[in-house]
C-alpha cells in the first residue's frame, strides 16, 4: 500500500473512532456523578427542604428513572446537541455557560501553551546542545520540578510572592472590576480591546493574564524541555549531523537548520496529551487565580452537585481534546515521513 493510500486509510480510521472515544467519555462522566454521594435536591434545596419538594424535584428532573433509562435519555438529548439546563443558574441552558466562560477559558489555554512551548523548546534546546554541564544538569533539574510540582500549590506560592508581597500582578479576575471590559467581539479581551484600538484595555487585559498563564505555562514547558532535551541529543549523535560537521557547517546552523527540525517532531505527538493536561490544569488555575473561565464555572457546579452544567461541560472539554488529538495525529502523519500505518 502506497504511503498516500495509507495514510488516508489511517485518517479515516481515526475520524470512524472518534465518536467512540466521545462516547466514552460521556459514560464515563454520566456513571461517575451518578456514584458520588450527594444529592442534586438537597444541593437546589437545601437540607432542610421538605421530603416532597425533594420528591418533586427529583420527579421534574428525571432523577428518579432508572439509570439505564436516564443514560439513554441523556445521549438521545446529546445527539440533537442539546446539553440540558443548570439546576442552579435560574434555567440557564448549558450552552449559555460554555459561551459565556469558555473564551476566559480559552485565553488562559492558548497563552499558557505558547509559553509552555516557548521555554520548553528553548531550555530543552539549551540543555542538549550543550552536554555535561551546568546548562545541561539546569535543564534536567527544570524539567524535573516543573513537571512534578503541584499546579495550586507553585499557583498560590507566586501568587504570594508577586501579588501580594511585590503586587507586581494582580491576584484575581480578568479585567479590574471598576473599570469597563473590552467590546465583546471574540470574547478574548486581548484581541478584542486590540480589534476596537484600545491599548489601554489590552496592556491591562494582559497584565491580569500574565500570571496565571505564565503560572500554568511554565509548569506544562517541563514537559516539552525533556522531550526536546532526549529527542535533540539522540540526533546531534547521527550520521548526518556529522557527515554535516565534517563538510565544515557551522554548529549553529547544523542544530538548528538540521537537528532541531526532526527533535521536534515528537513535540508535535505530545501536543495532545498536553492539551488535555492544560486544560486539567486550567481548572486548579483558573480556581487559584479566580479566574472567570469555563473551568471555575465546572468546579462550581460540581461543589453545586449541578449534573447537567458538569456533564454538558466535560463532554465539552472532551469533544476539544479528542478533536485537538485527531488534529495532532493527522499533522505528525504529514510531518513525519518515517511513519508508516
Amino acid at each position: 500500500m502506497s504511503r498516500s493510500k495509507a495514510l488516508q486509510y489511517y485518517i479515516a480510521s481515526r475520524l470512524v473512532l472518534a465518536p467512540l472515544q466521545l462516547l466514552t467519555i460521556i459514560t464515563i462522566v454520566f456513571l461517575l456523578l451518578r456514584a458520588t454521594p450527594g444529592d442534586p435536591a438537597d444541593a437546589i434545596l437545601g437540607g432542610r427542604a421538605p421530603e416532597a419538594a425533594k420528591e418533586e424535584l427529583r420527579q421534574q428532573l428525571g432523577l428518579n428513572l432508572p439509570l439505564w433509562l436516564q443514560y439513554l435519555n441523556y445521549v438521545g438529548n446529546l445527539l440533537r446537541f442539546d446539553l440540558g439546563t443548570s439546576l442552579t443558574s435560574r434555567g440557564q441552558s448549558v450552552w449559555d455557560i460554555i459561551g459565556q466562560y469558555f473564551p476566559a477559558t480559552l485565553e488562559l489555554a492558548v497563552s499558557s501553551m505558547a509559553i509552555a512551548l516557548i521555554v520548553g523548546i528553548l531550555a530543552g534546546t539549551l540543555s542538549a546542545s550543550r552536554p555535561g554541564t551546568y546548562f545541561d544538569i539546569g535543564g534536567r533539574l527544570f524539567g524535573i520540578i516543573t513537571y512534578a510540582l503541584p499546579m495550586f500549590w507553585a499557583g498560590m506560592l507566586l501568587q504570594l510572592i508577586f501579588s501580594v508581597q511585590l503586587g507586581w500582578f494582580p491576584n484575581s479576575n480578568r479585567f479590574p472590576p471598576n473599570l469597563p471590559a473590552p467590546v465583546p467581539i471574540t470574547g478574548l479581551y486581548t484581541i478584542d480591546s486590540l480589534l476596537t484600538g484600545n491599548f489601554s484595555q489590552f496592556f491591562i487585559s494582559l497584565h491580569h493574564l500574565a500570571l496565571p498563564s505564565l503560572t500554568l505555562g511554565v509548569l506544562l514547558s517541563g514537559i516539552f524541555e525533556r522531550i526536546v532535551r532526549v529527542n535533540l541529543k539522540e540526533t546531534l549523535k547521527a550520521d548526518y549531523v556529522e557527515a554535516a560537521r565534517a563538510r565544515g557547517i557551522a554548529e549553529n546552523k547544523i542544530l538548528v537548520s538540521h537537528a532541531l527540525k526532526n527533535a521536534l517532531i515528537p513535540v508535535i505527538t505530545v501536543l495532545g496529551l498536553t492539551f488535555a493536561s492544560l486544560l486539567g490544569g486550567a481548572i486548579l488555575t483558573e480556581v487559584t487565580f479566580s479566574w472567570p473561565g469555563l473551568a471555575n464555572r465546572l468546579y462550581q457546579a460540581i461543589s453545586d452537585r449541578d449534573y447537567p452544567t458538569v456533564q454538558g461541560v466535560l463532554v465539552f472539554f472532551g469533544a476539544i481534546v479528542v478533536a485537538a488529538s485527531i488534529l495532532i495525529d493527522i499533522l505528525n502523519a504529514y510531518v513525519d515521513p518515517r511513519i508508516r500505518y
